[in-house]
């Protein structure tokens, strides 16, 4: 029975299988018909191995074609990575050449300028037409740094469909008559070669594509930036390192969590008195009890605000498909996938297998770092230690009361430590990991019926600056916000860091202490600025 030739426009015929009989070496067609642009339906945005087609992805393609389109900065971080001919799809690879004639021109790349150009290149017919470059911009991610991630997934498809038609002209070759082991290893080592060589010099080989030069590390990868959470002074979360939040079950974490994620989301402007920086969109995992933490967000959510959470807002119900540390690049796939430029992880232990094992907390270490270097920004929720029964009351908050491996929080950024009993809504917030200046402790209070979170104002260090006719000591502060009539040594420096900080803000001044003598040295004393009275009284 003879079998049928008709196929589908647009597609390329499956590769020579064993059994074909091959009378002379052909290179394999690689692409679709370039009438393909006009197929946007995703039962061929990813295609795999084993589907019959090269490898090749139209999603990342038509992402990092509507973000070139929406922002020249994206073509530029692209162009070294990317050539037109990696693109699977003709009408990808023409509306590329045409973003990039475009760009050499210094003329906008925005759909209206694509279609005059392709309209008068007579090449807008064969790419779907303006609708289509619509759709590309529709596909676009959130920020010009992602463009260059979806860079990376085209050029490795690329890669391996060239490795893919090498393979089958080898097959060919080897069983064409007379062939020369010699001639088809030359041959193969020959494009092998190219193809690495082009790989290292465009930054794409995972030799070289996180490689940048001493200078634009020290002045661009190390250059102070504006923190995510807090000021250059008292930052509690600081761009392009994770922020973790701990605690026991019932102090808050969730509820001040929430707080932070709709500041992200513009809907406030500060949390704890510290301004938080708007993001673009949130990617929110509630893996631990979804129900509860959606009834924990509504506390805080208007009518008003449906638009925005709808738009800027994505929330992962339950179980991730694989644990972090089993899936390293999970995190940042996720990220991508739903254009969100922020995550919060609620809670740690729901997304790596297990948290004291060392191995596999350094393994979600990586995974955090491989999202990082993506540009998403990481909030995570964990948990205490169980207290032991010979463990002090009010025992002092530190990092060895973090559960699980040391190798989670040492990969963190900036470390909050929520202290206090299930349900009370007065709890006390210690900056256990450290960014720039320590915040706190801070005795705060919760609102559990409005899921808000304020700073208890009678031990706040100005509000006790102000109470006092002679001014305050380190000691004196240190006394009034620890309890202990003898704080030790550490409390006093937090202590001496608040009132400097408050000189240096304007709203205290400082008499310097002096030296012991005779009649006994004196500690310097902080009071409040005559401007800072005047304002406030």
């Amino acid at each position: 029975m003879e079998q049928s030739t008709t196929e589908e426009p647009g597609s390329r015929p499956a590769p020579p299988s064993e059994d074909t009989a091959v009378d002379k070496p052909t290179a394999p067609p690689s692409k679709p018909s370039s009438t393909d642009g006009r197929r946007g339906d995703a039962s061929n945005a990813h295609v795999g191995p084993t589907s019959g087609e090269p490898p090749h992805n139209v999603d990342a393609e038509q992402a990092v074609l509507g973000a070139c389109m929406l922002n020249h900065q994206a073509v530029e971080k692209v162009r070294g990575t990317l050539d037109a001919g990696d693109f699977y799809r003709p009408a990808h690879e023409t509306i590329w050449r045409a973003i990039l004639a475009l760009r050499a021109e210094d003329a906008p790349t925005d759909p209206i300028a694509l279609t005059d150009h392709l309209q008068g290149a007579g090449d807008l017919s064969r790419v779907g037409g303006s609708s289509y470059l619509h759709t590309l911009v529709a596909a676009a991610p959130p920020s010009a740094d992602n463009a260059d991630y979806y860079a990376q997934i085209v050029r490795r498809d690329a890669q391996l469909r060239t490795l893919h038609a090498t393979g089958i002209r080898t097959v060919q070759h080897a069983l064409t008559p007379g062939a020369d082991p010699d001639e088809i290893r030359t041959a193969v080592e020959t494009e092998i070669r190219v193809e690495r060589e082009r790989a290292l010099a465009s930054g794409s080989s995972r030799l070289s594509r996180y490689i940048v030069n001493g200078w634009d590390f020290v002045t661009k990868t190390g250059a102070d930036k504006e923190p995510l959470w807090g000021t250059r002074e008292q930052t509690a979360w600081a761009s392009g390192e994770s922020l973790m939040i701990v605690g026991a079950p019932g102090v808050g974490k969730t509820t001040l969590a929430h707080q932070v994620v709709l500041a992200r989301l513009g809907l406030q402007a500060a949390v704890l008195d510290l301004p938080v920086a708007e993001g673009e969109r949130v990617l929110y995992l509630a893996m631990d009890r979804p129900q509860q933490i959606a009834r924990a967000m509504a506390r805080r959510i208007l009518p008003a605000d449906e638009a925005h959470l709808r738009d800027r807002l994505a929330v992962w119900q339950g179980p991730l498909p694989a644990t972090l540390d089993k899936e390293p690049d999970l995190l940042a796939e996720l990220a991508a996938a739903h254009r969100a430029d922020t995550i919060v992880i609620d809670s740690l232990k729901d997304a790596v297998s297990t948290l004291v094992d060392d191995s596999l907390a350094v393994a979600f270490n990586n995974a955090r770092m491989r999202a990082l270097r993506a540009g998403v920004q990481i909030m995570e929720l964990h948990h205490q230690r169980k207290a032991t029964a010979d463990a002090p009351r009010g025992q002092r908050s530190t990092l060895d009361r973090v559960y699980g491996s040391t190798w989670l929080t040492a990969g963190a950024g900036s470390v909050l430590f929520i202290a206090g009993e299930a349900g009370d809504p007065a709890v006390t917030i210690h900056h256990l990991k450290t960014v720039t200046g320590e915040i706190g402790p801070l005795p705060v209070v919760h609102d559990h019926q409005r899921g808000t979170t304020y700073v208890e104002p009678t031990l706040d260090p100005v509000t006790l600056l102000r109470a006092t006719t002679d001014g305050l000591t380190a000691r004196d502060l240190a006394t009034a916000l620890t309890g202990d009539a003898n704080p030790d040594r550490a409390d006093i420096e937090k202590a001496c860091r608040h009132l400097d900080r408050l000189v240096k803000s304007g709203l205290a001044v400082k008499a310097e202490g002096t030296a012991g003598g005779p009649g006994g040295g004196q500690q310097a004393r902080y009071r409040p600025s005559a401007r800072h009275i005047t304002a406030v009284s």
